[in-house]
């Protein structure tokens, strides 16, 4: 069974950095595109950025284009999701997921971690 594992969050002021982790078990990581999807307070879950199975390919969604990077390292296991800029908008809790096409809808994601919670100070 694949079991995800998020970490990274914390709370930060206005225009700071952080560093998410995403870390796979119980799977063949390459075998797997992952996503990033938030949901902020009181807010439906979006859809934040995606990466295809070795990497090759990455997507965002237009609110964090330019902002956030997505990577992996299969040799970790580990999905990173760089952020930065941040902006109060940005609060949210912040969770990956593993599909086995790379996709931008959240349809697409049958494994999925518990989040972790992003939170920006102004």
């Amino acid at each position: 069974q694949v079991h995800l594992v998020e970490s990274g969050g914390g709370l930060v002021q206005v225009g700071q950095s952080l560093r998410l982790s995403c870390t796979m078990s119980g799977g063949t990581f390459r075998g797997y595109a992952v996503g990033w999807f938030r949901q902020g307070p009181g807010k439906e879950r979006e859809y934040v950025a995606a990466i295809s199975r070795l990497g090759g390919n990455t997507d965002y969604a237009d609110s964090v284009k330019g902002r956030f990077t997505i990577s992996r390292d299969n040799a970790k296991n580990t999905v990173y999701l760089q952020m930065s800029s941040l902006k109060p908008e940005d609060t949210a809790v912040y969770s990956c997921a593993a599909a086995q096409i790379y996709s931008t809808r959240r349809a697409a994601y049958n494994f999925w971690g518990q989040g972790t919670q992003v939170t920006v100070s102004s």
